[in-house]
């Protein structure tokens, strides 16, 4: 018994057919006129697809790259993202931003430039980095994001400033500071040569006692006064060199000279050079100084709120041992003809000789 092909179903017995339900199709209909009547009228989300139609729509995962071959090499990681441009890092807590030194102190060793920083610092619109980064001569390896995380965190109007007093007598630092921002302001504190000398040995001779006395160092031969310019403290008081090497990268308008004599015999009046310089109101002024006699510094008198005045530490102002002034005579022979370059090169007489 079956069906032929193409013949029509045998017929229920009694020969009456029995009538189709049409309660589900009719609500199958009510409910798809239902939502396109709420399509029209509103947003809607499109119907949810079950089953096969359901897995053909669902977005695929993205596949996995293949692993390198033993004859091919790993793909590069991603590049790290751009600096932000203009120097500036914004902070995710607390307020200001982190910015490139817009000043640099840049030498020189001995030559007061702890004290400039220091009573720069009482200033309301200077932030400066404490301690002495060295990036532009032992640290520029680390990279400029590294340099620029060690900055203080500035408002508004105010200029951020750090103090390496080796970056003057470095080779590359001028290239390097003028990769990083050709209209940075650059100060250098100097002194007299010979006296900044006998400074520079009397610290090193505070750390290691038992190094030669100064003429031996001074000198490579003591009998014909030939000066050693091998040995530091005499190489960096050589400052027409080394304002030399600075002066391919930066103009002199860039630069601004401060004495470290008038530093201690009248801070407020290089202060006001220096605010000019930088282009801050003169808020630094002889109201904040007093001389300390034991120390022979100036010292900012006591800050409010403060129980004493800011003097800088014990190993400023340390005596200086006894020279033989024959010794004294012979290097001031020697930085004459230097000093005389330096003068012109600056436009200031220092008053050395």
């Amino acid at each position: 018994m079956g069906c032929s092909p193409g013949g029509s179903p045998r017929a229920p017995r009694g020969g009456l057919r029995r009538p189709q339900p049409r309660a589900p199709l009719l609500l199958s209909m009510l409910l798809l006129c239902t939502y396109f009547l709420y399509c029209l009228t509103g947003p809607c989300q499109p119907l949810p697809l079950g089953g096969a139609a359901a897995s053909a729509a669902a977005p695929r995962a993205p596949a996995r790259p293949a692993a390198p071959g033993p004859d091919q090499e790993a793909p590069p990681p991603p590049a790290p993202p751009a600096p932000p441009a203009g120097g500036v890092l914004a902070v995710a807590s607390g307020s200001g931003r982190k910015k490139f030194p817009q000043a640099l102190i840049v030498g020189v060793k001995k030559g007061g430039t702890r004290a400039l920083l220091e009573f720069l610092r009482v200033h309301p619109d200077v932030r400066a980095v404490g301690a002495e980064p060295h990036f532009f001569d032992r640290c520029y390896e680390k990279g400029l994001r590294w340099y620029r995380n060690l900055m203080p965190r500035t408002l508004e109007g105010q200029i951020t400033m750090e103090k390496t007093p080796s970056y003057f007598v470095t080779k590359e630092a001028p290239r390097r500071i003028y990769n990083m921002s050709r209209d940075t302001k650059l100060i250098v504190v100097v002194r007299n040569p010979v006296t900044r000398a006998i400074s520079d040995y009397t610290q090193t001779l505070s750390k290691n006692p038992t190094i030669p006395t100064f003429q031996a160092l001074a000198f490579k031969n003591l009998t014909t006064g030939l000066i050693d310019t091998t040995w530091s403290a005499v190489r960096i008081g050589i400052y027409a060199k080394h304002l030399d090497n600075w002066l391919r990268y930066f103009p002199l308008s860039k630069f601004l000279f401060v004495s470290g004599e008038r530093l201690v015999s009248d801070p407020a009046g290089e202060m006001g050079r220096v605010q000019d310089f930088l282009g801050l109101k003169r808020v630094v002024t002889d109201k904040h100084f007093y001389f300390n006699e034991t120390k022979g510094f100036p010292c900012l008198k006591k800050p409010e709120g403060s129980s004493r005045p800011r003097c800088l530490g014990k190993s400023k102002g340390r005596p200086h041992p006894k020279i033989d002034p024959q010794v004294v005579q012979r290097l001031q022979e020697f930085y004459r003809p230097f000093n005389m370059k330096f003068y012109q090169m600056t436009g200031q007489d220092f008053g050395w000789d």
